[in-house]
């Protein structure tokens, strides 16, 4: 069992989220709905999924739907670590929606969710002042730049 839980808050898309997420990531499924059972203050509506719980990855993650009272923000961001730039092009990819956010391997999704798409040794890639300023330049991390410019 997963001690910590992340747990996502949507407007009213919860559901939607989840599977798209569970789509995009290996050995990831959805666990579980909760259906509303009653009125309450998130005016989700009787009968409507109140909850998602699922795994990515092997990770455990619930999706809310909590209605518009809350926004993602640059905050809090998921790290996925990548084992080579193939991985890095097909996560960036697939999550990427909001061209105008990208900026050092970050990348907002369709949801407003904050990822950054990095490869596993990062600080080993960045630990030259010139490689760190090649990454200040990038948007998707190119690998083969980092090394280069160490």
């Amino acid at each position: 069992m997963q001690k910590i839980l992340p747990c996502l808050w949507f407007d009213k898309n919860a559901e939607e989220a989840a599977k798209f997420y569970v789509s995009v990531f290996k050995n990831s499924k959805i666990i579980s709905k909760l259906e509303n059972k009653a009125e309450n203050p998130s005016k989700t509506p009787v009968g409507s999924v109140l909850t998602v719980s699922f795994l990515l990855d092997g990770q455990e993650f619930m999706a809310l739907n909590g209605g518009p009272y809350f926004k993602f923000n640059e905050a809090v961001s998921f790290i996925v670590k990548c084992k080579d730039q193939e991985e890095i092009d097909f996560y960036w990819e697939k999550l990427s929606a909001v061209p105008e956010a990208e900026q050092c391997g970050w990348l907002k999704d369709k949801f407003g969710l904050s990822w950054q798409i990095v490869p596993e040794n990062m600080e080993e890639l960045v630990s030259s002042e010139k490689s760190m300023k090649a990454m200040l330049d990038m948007k998707k991390i190119i690998i083969k730049d980092l090394e280069n410019a160490a």
